[in-house]
């Protein structure tokens, strides 16, 4: 399981997501590009859970 939370990196935002990695990775990167402008890879969605961990 992992779980992000925009305000952990900077965002006065309240999304957070819970869940499988996968499930994590497209819903946190949906959320920052749609309400953020930015657009993460995959790969950099993944750095950031293998580093909270």
């Amino acid at each position: 399981m992992a779980k992000l939370r925009c305000s952990d990196y900077g965002f006065e935002c309240d999304f957070v997501v819970e869940g499988d990695i996968e499930s994590v990775i497209t819903q946190f990167g949906n959320h920052t590009n749609e309400e953020h402008g930015i657009d993460y890879s995959k790969e950099a969605i993944m750095q950031i859970i293998l580093r909270k961990s």
